[in-house]
């Protein structure tokens, strides 16, 4: 089923794209229609660069509090497909990129596909009294006794949080 979306996508948007541009074309002329394609493509990296450095800016900011982004990591994921859908030349793919910056329309979008993972999605987890390697051979050798989790440590005690140049810094 989603190749056969993906399928529909690929040719009715380029095909809805062309009609656009005859109709628009044949209705205010050649140079018009392309004058309004670049600046669409104008406004669209505008667009990207103030609503991307607000959004980013929130996420600084609930990262900081302690919180969990998800929202504004949300609304990064629709600003940046708005970014592309805008530079895209078109009409049909430039009206679904502006309504992808109007934050309403960014909430209604998130919701529809927070739905829309919750049906579709499935979620495994592992119970750590079970036997993750039962049956299976141990990659390192040897027997664990419970579940191997895998990680790097960093020493942070030569770490200078007051220098300009430290991600640890607190501004």
């Amino acid at each position: 089923m989603p190749l056969l979306v993906l399928s529909a996508l690929f040719i009715g948007v380029p095909l809805l794209e062309i009609a656009l541009f005859i109709q628009i074309g044949g209705l205010i002329g050649l140079w018009p229609t392309l004058l309004v394609v670049l600046l669409t493509g104008i406004a669209g990296a505008f667009l990207l660069r103030q609503q991307g450095l607000g959004v980013a800016a929130e996420i600084d900011r609930s990262v900081r509090d302690g919180g969990l982004p998800a929202q504004a990591l949300l609304s990064a994921l629709f600003i940046g497909i708005a970014g592309c859908l805008l530079l895209t030349p078109g009409f049909f793919t430039d009206t679904i990129g502006f309504l992808l910056f109007v934050p309403g329309f960014r909430r209604w979008a998130g919701r529809q596909l927070i739905s829309t993972m919750r049906h579709r999605v499935t979620v495994q987890t592992a119970h750590f009294g079970e036997d993750p390697f039962a049956g299976h051979p141990n990659p390192r050798g040897g027997n664990p006794s419970g579940p191997v989790i895998d990680g790097e440590a960093v020493d942070v005690s030569d770490i200078d949080p007051e220098r300009p140049d430290s991600p640890w810094r607190n501004s």
